[in-house]
């Protein structure tokens, strides 16, 4: 028996969550702060180390060895986008209990992230891979939006550049007495 139809991922029109049908649907998102989120990157990585490999020689003397510097800088890399997306609006979400079960896949994003960058030769699928990975922990729009998150406009920061935009202008230019003065023909 084969099935047809049916609600599928990201289908239909996006979620409104300011129209009446979500309103009578009782959907509400969860409001992430736009400056990011404060709380810092828990400490542990949800991931064992990686172990890189080289091989070395060419022909008979070829070998694979392990490649300590190559397995530092990739952890490395990785604790830093830990911490990095740890900065993000959609880390409040993810510091909640109920969103805890995100944190392997946060990591493995990471990790993807990481070996993407230090592979000179990464290929298409590993690209697609991370922009995937980025959906389902809610670091794209459309990912947010399943996720039923939503970053709240800065108000301030809209302040900020509002008055930054205004200093910018060039003052108008204040006529002076002569140009108010009108000729009068006799």
């Amino acid at each position: 028996m084969t099935t047809h139809g049916g609600s599928r991922n990201r289908s239909g029109p996006a979620v409104d969550p300011s129209s009446g049908r979500s309103d009578r649907r009782g959907l509400k998102f969860l409001v992430l702060p736009a400056e990011g989120y404060a709380g810092g990157a828990p400490s542990d990585f949800p991931l064992p180390r990686i172990q890189r490999y080289a091989t070395t020689g060419s022909g008979k003397d070829r070998e694979t060895v392990y490649d300590r510097t190559g397995s530092d800088k990739l952890r490395k890399r990785e604790l830093q986008v830990w911490r990095d997306v740890w900065a993000t609006p959609q880390a409040a979400a993810w510091a909640q209990p109920r969103w805890r079960w995100l944190w392997p896949t946060i990591g493995e994003y990471c990790r993807l992230k990481a070996l993407v960058e230090s592979a000179p030769d990464a290929n298409a699928s590993l690209v697609a891979q991370l922009h995937r990975y980025r959906d389902q922990v809610g670091l794209t729009k459309a990912g947010m939006r399943e996720l039923g998150w939503d970053i709240a406009e800065d108000a301030l920061a809209a302040r900020r550049d509002a008055v930054a935009d205004a200093a910018e202008q060039p003052a108008p230019r204040r006529s002076s007495a002569r140009d108010r003065i009108k000729v009068v023909g006799g």
